[in-house]
């Protein structure tokens, strides 16, 4: 096993194969390797994958590399603080409001949604339906704000307001959050709420309605207040502006054995990106960049903890919420907006992916966190396995105790 050398990293360092210019406190040690890096150069080189971003963390030690080009054809390297679309990866965020207010008393999991919002209080189920009849019944079983967020409420992917084919639809068009749930109510639903489970934008954005009412504000509001500022993500937002949108992660489809294309948008997530067309959506809307995501993933690795020393939730919220399903065993593992195990061990990883490609999962026993960043519109990824085979390596090698040690203040 490849013996890896971990060195302090320093404030103005570069570090890995990152390339980025922002200068910040760093708050890891180094790993001074590069698996991901070495792994990924021969399909950047043939054009394949344009760019990409990967953190790999242990127990204080890092590896980070940013390969590639955020922008082929401006020659534009990818960088940390590059924005990108990071799709379904906003539902946790929405599940970790959920989980503020339940530990603050103001929230109880298994309330009626009707309890905050009156238009729940009668929910139709689809049961059939031909070419010109559609067969309706009244669905039996309440509704709860805990279905809304582990994907069991009967809810749709999306309402029809959001529709991709539509200018000016898709995740964060059509509605804003309130008018969401007020057109979900009034739809069908696919099946009686709490006995199956069916992958919905549609429920986390209910979800985050009740978050609205419950607070007095706007859930997006809330979300800045009470998470993104105190972690100190000041890039994420619903609306990027011209200048962070003058830095995106682009956009391509994946070709085999040859170079990627390059999309200049997708149905789902429509240009322009920040003008009055956009709304904040729950399930799929926040733009981020890799420097700011992975402060919230380490928050839940650290159980609640941002790694600037600020608590957003406390450890048991954590642990029993988010990291572990709210499922019934039988349906699979999911949290509160978070894929998660149905049974909790030392090798229980929990997080999410987002449609374009991102994905960030943490282990909180271990201590561990694996993140990778692309903006794509499909197509075939060759390099996967020999991602995952460099993931392995990182997180097998052996970390030199002095450096660590150094780092973190321990004796032993």
């Amino acid at each position: 096993m490849k013996k890896a050398l971990f060195i302090l990293a320093m404030a103005a360092a570069v570090i890995g194969c990152q390339n980025s210019k922002k200068v910040e406190e760093q708050y890891f040690v180094d790993s001074g390797t590069t698996y991901v890096h070495d792994a990924l150069e021969p399909f950047v080189h043939s054009g394949e994958l344009p760019g990409a971003i990967s953190i790999l963390y242990k127990d204080g030690v890092q590896e980070t590399c940013a390969i590639g080009y955020a922008d082929v054809a401006a020659g534009r390297p990818i960088t940390l603080d590059d924005v990108y679309m990071q799709c379904s990866q906003t539902k946790g965020f929405c599940g970790v409001t959920a989980a503020k207010l339940v530990e603050e008393g103001k929230l109880d999991l298994d309330d009626p949604v009707s309890k905050y919002l009156p238009e729940f209080g009668e929910l139709w189920v689809l049961t059939d339906q031909a070419e010109d009849t559609k067969v309706l019944k009244k669905a039996q079983n309440v509704l709860t704000v805990r279905m809304c967020l582990n994907h069991t409420g009967g809810f749709p992917f999306e309402i029809s307001a959001k529709r991709a084919d539509v200018r000016g639809g898709g995740w964060s068009g059509g509605a804003p959050l309130r008018q969401t749930a007020s057109i979900a109510a009034a739809s069908p639903i696919m099946f009686e709420p709490g006995t199956r489970e069916q992958y919905s934008n549609t429920g986390i954005d209910i979800a985050a309605a009740v978050v609205a009412e419950i607070t007095g504000m706007k859930w997006e509001e809330y979300l800045k207040q009470e998470v993104l500022d105190p972690l100190g993500m000041t890039s994420s937002t619903f609306w990027p502006t011209d200048e962070q949108l003058a830095t995106q992660i682009e956009m391509y489809q994946y070709l085999e054995g040859k170079p990627a294309m390059y999309v200049s948008e997708n149905g789902n997530q429509q240009r322009p990106y920040n003008d009055s067309h956009v709304f904040a959506s729950a399930g799929a809307g926040l733009w981020t960049t890799a420097r700011d995501q992975v402060k919230f993933y380490k928050m839940l690795m650290n159980l609640g903890v941002g790694e600037n020393g600020v608590r957003i939730l406390k450890e048991e919220t954590v642990k029993n919420l988010l990291a572990i399903s709210s499922r019934p065993k039988n349906m699979g593992g999911y949290s509160l907006g978070l894929t998660a195990p149905v049974e909790d061990s030392e090798e229980a990883w929990f997080g999410h992916g987002g449609a374009w490609g991102t994905q960030c999962s943490v282990n909180w026993h271990k201590k561990q966190l694996k993140m990778w960043v692309i903006q794509s519109n499909g197509g075939p990824q060759p390099w996967s396995t020999p991602l995952q085979q460099a993931q392995q390596a990182f997180f097998e090698s052996e970390i030199v105790d002095s450096a660590v040690n150094a780092y973190t203040g321990r004796t032993e």
